[in-house]
C-alpha cells in the first residue's frame, strides 16, 4: 500500500510535540526534498534569493534549478551573518533568505534571541528559510519558540540527524497555515512510504533513545577536540553532531589532510569556501570510530605538512 499522501499521524504527533496545529506542518523528503518545493512555490526566473557563501548546497541547487539568481555573503567569525543576510535580502527585494542554525559545515550557532531579531527584520516580501536540522544538539536557548502565526519565516527540522534516520528521507517544514496549505500545488504526495512514515513516528514516541543520542554526542564531540588539541589543531565549538577543525593553514593543506586521511581509509569531509576550507571537519562516531581517528590524524598531518609546508 502507498503511505498516506497526508502523513496524518505523524503530523499530529509532531503538532503534539511542537504545540502547534497540523495545519502548521507539511511532511517531506527530509530537508532537502521541502527546500525543492518550497523553492518551487516561490522563486522564478530572475528572482533573488540570498544565503551564506560555502553554506548548504543542496538549497542552492534548487534555487539555480527554478532560475533564480543567487547571491551571497560571508561568514562572519566562522558564523553564518545574520545582519548581511538581512541587509542583502532588503538590497537585493530577495524572495528567500535561508540560514541554517546550527550551520553546516561550520556548526555554530546563534541564540534564540538574535534569530528571533532577523525573524522581525524580514523585508516585506521576502520569507526567512530556517534550517534547523542540527537544533537538537544545539545549547538550550538556540531555538526560538514556535510562533506560527508569523508569515514572515518557515522553519525545517528532520529525522536524519538526532533521530538518526537519515535514510529514510523524513523531514518537516513547520510554518504559516496559509504557506504550509500552498505545499500541496507542489509537493509529491505520495513521496513519503509507510516504513518511513512509521519509523519516524515511533523515533518521535522514544524521547529517551534521543537523550541517550545526545550524550553519545556530547561525548563524542568532546573526544575529538582533545584529539584536534593533541595534535595541535583548534576545534570550533560545536552544536551539532560533528566538530569542525582549524588546521591553521591554508586550504591546500586541509585538502591534503582530506585526501591522506582517504588513502587511510577514513572519509572525512571539509568546507570548501575560503576561508572556512582551512578547516577539516569530523562526524561524531563510536569509540572504536575515534580510535581510528585518533591514531590515523598524526600520520596524515605528517604527510600534509610534507606536501603543503
Amino acid at each position: 500500500m502507498y503511505g498516506d499522501s497526508a502523513s496524518h499521524d505523524l503530523r499530529s504527533a509532531l503538532a503534539a510535540h511542537h504545540d502547534v496545529h497540523m495545519d502548521n506542518i507539511v511532511i517531506g523528503a527530509g530537508i532537502d526534498g521541502l527546500l525543492g518545493s518550497l523553492v518551487r512555490m516561490t522563486v522564478t526566473t530572475g528572482d533573488t534569493v540570498v544565503t551564506s557563501a560555502g553554506a548548504y548546497p543542496t538549497f542552492n541547487y534548487h534555487v539555480n534549478g527554478f532560475g533564480g539568481e543567487l547571491v551571497q555573503v560571508p561568514f562572519k567569525n566562522d558564523m553564518e551573518d545574520p545582519d548581511a543576510l538581512i541587509n542583502k535580502a532588503a538590497e537585493t527585494d530577495a524572495k528567500l533568505v535561508y540560514i541554517a542554525n546550527p550551520d553546516n559545515p561550520m556548526g555554530t550557532c546563534h541564540s534564540a534571541d538574535v534569530i528571533n531579531d532577523m525573524i522581525n527584520r524580514v523585508p516585506d516580501g521576502c520569507l526567512l528559510v530556517l534550517d534547523e536540522a542540527y537544533v537538537e544538539f544545539a545549547p538550550e536557548g538556540t531555538a526560538p519558540a514556535m510562533c506560527v502565526d508569523d508569515p514572515r519565516v518557515i522553519r525545517m527540522r528532520t529525522f536524519s540527524k538526532a533521530y538518526g534516520m537519515a535514510g529514510a528521507r523524513v523531514g518537516a517544514a513547520i510554518g504559516h497555515k496559509d504557506l504550509i496549505a500552498n505545499f500541496a500545488k507542489v509537493r509529491d504526495h505520495f513521496g513519503m512510504s509507510r516504513v518511513s512514515q512509521a519509523g519516524a513516528l515511533a523515533a518521535l514516541q522514544d524521547q529517551t533513545y534521543l537523550a541517550q543520542t545526545q550524550q553519545n554526542v556530547v561525548k563524542s564531540r568532546d573526544r575529538i577536540s582533545r584529539i584536534a588539541h593533541e595534535n595541535g589543531l583548534t576545534p570550533i565549538t560545536s552544536a551539532t553532531n560533528f566538530v569542525t577543525i582549524d588546521c591553521g593553514k591554508s586550504g591546500d593543506f586541509a585538502r591534503a589532510v582530506v585526501a591522506e586521511m582517504t588513502t587511510l581509509g577514513i572519509f572525512i569531509r571539509m568546507p570548501f569556501v575560503a576561508p572556512q576550507d582551512r578547516c577539516i571537519r569530523i562526524s561524531a562516531g563510536t569509540d572504536a570510530d575515534l580510535d581510528l581517528f585518533e591514531t590515523a590524524l598524526p600520520k596524515a598531518l605528517s604527510a600534509a605538512r610534507i606536501k603543503c609546508p
